[in-house]
């Protein structure tokens, strides 16, 4: 997510895994621990905890599946909903944009830097409990352990994650996806954490939609509870092998790329199919290269800038206009000050 931290928006607002952009202000506030004035809690639990620590300068390339990407003004790691909801609290009083990375997938980040808080979910924003028929797992999980547990537990439906890196709260905000499933399919309820609170949200207030969520700017997914089917577990780890080995086969699974580039268009083609006709497999700018194996992916074959990568994606969009007459519609998110022009 990324957005200005502020208090909870419409439901009906339309917005992305990280929606809005903008420059974050600083003065002389107390900012993350250091000794200074207390922000007034908009939340109970936030004035029992202390301020969640944060570090500075942190390159994102360090935090991205691509590699890429300048340093964040601030990254913070909560390890509570408290100390969650008192980052979003402090980030809202100082006019800080929000970033949340979760597994570093899906995103793609100015090389100059983004100037807002960067937070990563660990602690208990990060486990994961099987009770009740389903799975309860913080924003942070990874889908790989919940996946573990949902078997172990003989529980189905959420096999197609097999072939996601990245959060169970990163899937909710993007309505994440694959192989004709996706999570609006198994979510039973998130909480969603904002500057002045948090409150559980049914599929329906969620939003969900092919890639997207009704989510704003400054609400982060803190909790999701999925409803899973029972199912045995040697059925479930069979699914899981032949899934495993479908994106193996046909995706560059072993280099550094951030994911899917676009989505699918509302075509008989899909984005990928599309851009190897355009013989774009293989087409480099500087250290980015368009998969030689699928190429709706972008690869990190050394050395590639962030810049590199989104000139790629605008020769893509330029070519697959021109040939097929259609606009694709990124899938990556786009954190700090870089946008693909309008064709």
């Amino acid at each position: 997510m990324y957005g200005r931290a502020g208090r909870r928006r419409s439901r009906t607002r339309q917005g992305s895994l990280f929606a809005g952009r903008g420059q974050a202000t600083s003065s002389s506030r107390s900012a993350w621990g250091s000794p200074g004035r207390s922000p007034e809690r908009s939340s109970p639990a936030c004035r029992s905890e202390g301020r969640v620590r944060s570090e500075a300068g942190i390159p994102l390339s360090r935090l991205t599946t691509i590699g890429t990407g300048g340093p964040a003004r601030r990254l913070a790691r909560p390890r509570t909903l408290a100390e969650l909801e008192q980052a979003l609290h402090e980030a809202a009083d100082q006019g800080l944009d929000v970033v949340v990375v979760g597994l570093g997938s899906n995103v793609l980040a100015a090389d100059k830097g983004v100037d807002a808080l960067v937070l990563r979910l660990e602690g208990e924003l990060a486990e994961v409990e099987v009770r009740d028929g389903g799975l309860s797992a913080g924003g942070g999980a990874t889908n790989a352990v919940c996946l573990h547990r949902a078997r172990a537990a003989a529980l189905g439906g959420f096999e197609f994650a097999s072939a996601i890196p990245g959060t169970l709260g990163g899937g909710v905000r993007m309505n994440a996806g694959a192989y004709g499933r996706d999570w609006a399919q198994i979510v039973r309820r998130a909480l969603v954490a904002t500057s002045s609170g948090s409150s559980w949200m049914s599929p329906a207030e969620l939003g969900l939609a092919y890639r997207h969520s009704a989510l704003g700017p400054g609400e982060v997914v803190a909790r999701v509870e999925l409803a899973l089917e029972p199912r045995p577990e040697p059925e479930i780890k069979a699914a899981i092998s032949d899934l495993v080995a479908r994106r193996k086969a046909t995706q560059p699974t072993n280099k550094r790329t951030f994911g899917s580039v676009f989505k699918n268009p509302d075509h008989e083609l899909g984005a990928g199919r599309m851009l190897e006709l355009c013989g774009l497999k293989g087409h480099r700018v500087g250290g980015a290269m368009i998969s030689p194996k699928h190429a709706n992916f972008v690869e990190n074959a050394g050395g590639a800038t962030s810049a590199d990568c989104l000139a790629l994606m605008v020769e893509a969009r330029r070519r697959t206009h021109e040939e097929f007459g259609v606009v694709l519609e990124r899938e990556v998110v786009l954190v700090g000050e870089l946008e693909l022009a309008p064709l």
